[in-house]
């Protein structure tokens, strides 16, 4: 399809095709500007021009995982050396330490460890919201809660009622990569498949637990595979209206074993691509999806200001302890202060405001400053009280995961 053709068909509000939407995705040079300007004023016309941000803290209590996927430089698998696995008492103290700074949700992801099962993620579900009841508990990727339910040999629905009454608000709609199963064998062996992604949040949503969305893009994928994914979004939205945001994600190569070994593999994306996915998002989520998050993780913040004029209308959130990205070799630091969050959208010339996890205006003060220094993922990995010790074998699925198969 003509790119005209596909940009006149998003301005009026038609269901996109696989066709159009590629289009998009694939547009450069004045295309691209055209696009960036359609995108930008959709956005003004579908959320207004105040920019939001979210004052949170990410809890990664684990970098043990049985999984080997290819892009992740954060893991550590179960004989490594470098694995650290936080204590109960400890993930609740920086909950704790995050609502002293004025967080209002704490981001909860981790490692697939073989021995936590259905009853573990229940258990630290259920301390955290007892000790911190007034913070947002967004927790557990879609691979997380399989992992979880196949431990216990439970379905996927029951489990996450579980953990909706032990507390849990939200899920994370991390993992998701590309939804098209032939990229995903190339990226992760052994990875949650697109049916089963699409279920877990399915499921989700249905039981009243809202989720993000989100895309890596930038190593194996085409054009054609971002739209396809975006498309698929869309329809599940249409289903179910459970997702809050889509966030698109960078790949980022620089440590990733997926980039080292596999010459097929773009080192991320160009800055073109970047604000070609932005803009394209807009045009094909943002009637459904209104909300448009750009990752200042991945992009950086100057970056970060200027795809803020190509449809996004939010900037995520301060992060605190932001290990996945970092551990690739994003420089972009683990944590933004609520005050340098708002000088990035200062700089656009747009209007602020807090945000809660659903996106309600709100605000929040700190007991504490922010100067402190809240530890990193190097020097967790170096903690002799926080190492991983492994409690017997690891379980058959453990050894089939962690096999070297390349990318």
């Amino acid at each position: 399809m003509k790119f005209s053709v596909a940009l006149a068909a998003a301005l009026a509000g038609e269901e996109p095709t696989l066709a159009g939407a590629s289009a998009l995705l694939s547009a450069r040079g004045e295309q691209l500007e055209a696009m960036g300007q359609a995108a930008d004023k959709m956005r003004k016309a579908q959320v207004g021009e105040v920019v939001t941000y979210v004052v949170n803290r990410n809890i990664n209590f684990t970098n043990v995982c049985i999984k080997r996927c290819h892009f992740c430089a954060f893991s550590d698998d179960l004989r490594g050396g470098k694995g650290y696995f936080l204590p109960l008492d400890e993930i609740i103290r920086r909950a704790e330490q995050a609502r002293a700074m004025g967080a209002t949700e704490i981001c909860v992801q981790a490692g697939l460890v073989p021995e936590l099962d259905a009853a573990g993620y229940l258990r630290i579900t259920e301390s955290l919201k007892t000790a911190c009841p007034e913070l947002h508990l967004h927790a557990w990727s879609p691979e997380e809660i399989k992992h979880g339910a196949r431990q216990s040999r439970i379905k996927v629905r029951d489990f996450l009622a579980d953990l909706k009454r032990a507390g849990l608000d939200s899920i994370p709609g991390t993992s998701a990569e590309i939804l098209d199963d032939s990229i995903r064998k190339r990226l992760a062996v052994g990875r949650i498949t697109s049916a089963q992604w699409l279920d877990v949040i399915r499921h989700a949503h249905e039981l009243g637990l809202p989720s993000t969305s989100t895309m890596m893009f930038g190593h194996l994928e085409s054009a054609v595979d971002q739209a396809g994914h975006l498309l698929t979004l869309r329809r599940l939205q249409q289903q179910t209206g459970g997702f809050t945001e889509f966030v698109p994600l960078a790949f980022v190569h620089h440590q990733a074993p997926l980039f080292s070994s596999n010459p097929d593999v773009r080192p991320g994306p160009c800055a073109d691509e970047r604000r070609a996915v932005y803009a394209a998002s807009r045009l094909l989520l943002g009637d459904c999806i209104p909300n448009l998050q750009v990752s200042w993780v991945k992009e950086g913040l100057q970056a970060s200001q200027k795809l803020l004029a190509y449809g996004v209308n939010d900037v995520g959130g301060t992060l605190v302890n932001e290990s996945i990205s970092t551990a690739a070799g994003a420089p972009h630091g683990q944590m933004q202060a609520p005050a340098q969050l708002l000088d990035l959208i200062a700089g656009s010339g747009r209007p602020a405001q807090q945000r809660d996890t659903l996106y309600r205006p709100i605000s929040s003060a700190a007991s504490r400053p922010w100067d402190e220094d809240y530890g990193d993922w190097q020097r967790l990995r170096d903690e002799p009280d926080f190492a991983y010790g492994a409690s017997g074998n690891p379980s058959r699925s453990a050894a089939v995961s962690t096999s070297q198969a390349k990318p």
